[in-house]
C-alpha cells in the first residue's frame, strides 16, 4: 500500500498527531446511528455550527425509532439553524426505513446506506469508516484538498477521476477510521491557512448568492411556520417579504417534499 507514498502518509499521520480535532463529539462514539446524523449534518455546514446542534439534535431524537416516529415539524424544529432543511427531511425517511426495512439497524454496507434518501457515496462511506470500521474509498471537499495539494500542486481542472486511485492506494485498511479523520482534520487545516486547493477541482462549484434565492426564501417560510400557526399564502409572502407568486411556488414545492400541508386554516408544517 504505501510503496511510492510513504512521506505522503508520514505528513498526513503528522499533522493528525500534532493538530487532529479529538474534541468532536462523534468521534467519540461508534453507534451508527449518531455517526449517520452526524455525517448528514456535516454535508456543506461548517463544524462549529454542527457541534451545538448535533447534541440537541440527539437529545430530541437518542435514536433511530425516535426519529422515525417524530412529527415532521418536530424534525423541522430540531434542524432549524443548520440550512438545507431537505436533509432534516430526508434523514427522518432514512430513520423510518431503517426501522421498517432492517429491524432499526443502520445498514453496513455501501449499497445499503446508499439507498438511503439523502446519502451519497462519500456520506455512506464515512459511516461505514466511522461507524464499523470499514475502509471504502470516498471524496469530499476536505479529501479532495489534500491530494490536489499534495499530488496536483501546479494542476488546475482536475477531475476526481484522478484523485480517487490516489485515496485508494493511500487507503489504511487497518485503520480507516482514524486515516479518514487525519486526511479530514488536514484538508481542513489547509483550507484555512492558505488558498482553498479545492478551487483548482474541475468540480469546484462557486455558491450562488443567499439574499433573495429560494434557499432563503424556503428557510423563512419553515421558521414562519414553525413559529406561527397556519397561514395563507398571502400572509406569508407578507410575513417573509417575497412576491406573492414565489411564495406559492415555494409552497407548492415544500409540500411535494412533504415539509408543509394545506388544510381549510391554511399552511402549516408537516
Amino acid at each position: 500500500m504505501t510503496d511510492g507514498f510513504d512521506a505522503f502518509i508520514a505528513t498526513v499521520w503528522e499533522h493528525y498527531a500534532s493538530g487532529g480535532r479529538a474534541d468532536l463529539p462523534w468521534r467519540e462514539t461508534t453507534d451508527p446511528y449518531r455517526v449517520l446524523v452526524s455525517e448528514v449534518m456535516l454535508q456543506q455546514t461548517q463544524v462549529a455550527r454542527v457541534v451545538p446542534k448535533y447534541r440537541e439534535f440527539l437529545a430530541a431524537f437518542p435514536d433511530v425509532a425516535a426519529l422515525a416516529a417524530a412529527p415532521v415539524a418536530e424534525v423541522v424544529r430540531a434542524w432549524s439553524g443548520l440550512g438545507y432543511n431537505r436533509r432534516g427531511l430526508a434523514l427522518k425517511r432514512a430513520a423510518g426505513i431503517i426501522v421498517a426495512e432492517h429491524r432499526g439497524r443502520v445498514p453496513d454496507t455501501l449499497e445499503g446506506l446508499v439507498a438511503l434518501p439523502g446519502i451519497g457515496h462519500a456520506t455512506a462511506a464515512q459511516v461505514l469508516a466511522f461507524a464499523y470500521g470499514i475502509g471504502v474509498p470516498f471524496i469530499e471537499t476536505n479529501v479532495r484538498s489534500v491530494y490536489l495539494h499534495e499530488f496536483f500542486a501546479d494542476a488546475e481542472g482536475v477531475p476526481d477521476s484522478a484523485i480517487l486511485p490516489l485515496v485508494e492506494a493511500t487507503l489504511d485498511r487497518e485503520r480507516p477510521r482514524e486515516w479518514f479523520w487525519a486526511l479530514l482534520d488536514y484538508g481542513a487545516h489547509l483550507k484555512a491557512t492558505r488558498e482553498n486547493p479545492s478551487r483548482r477541482s474541475r468540480h469546484h462549484v462557486r455558491q450562488a448568492p443567499f439574499e433573495g434565492s429560494n434557499r432563503q426564501l424556503r428557510g423563512r417560510l419553515l421558521v414562519a411556520l414553525r413559529d406561527g400557526g397556519p397561514r395563507s399564502a398571502p400572509a406569508l409572502a407578507n410575513e417573509v417579504r417575497f412576491d406573492p407568486a414565489r411564495v406559492e411556488a415555494a409552497l407548492d414545492a415544500l409540500q411535494a417534499e412533504g415539509f408543509v400541508s394545506r388544510s381549510e386554516a391554511g399552511w402549516r408544517l408537516g
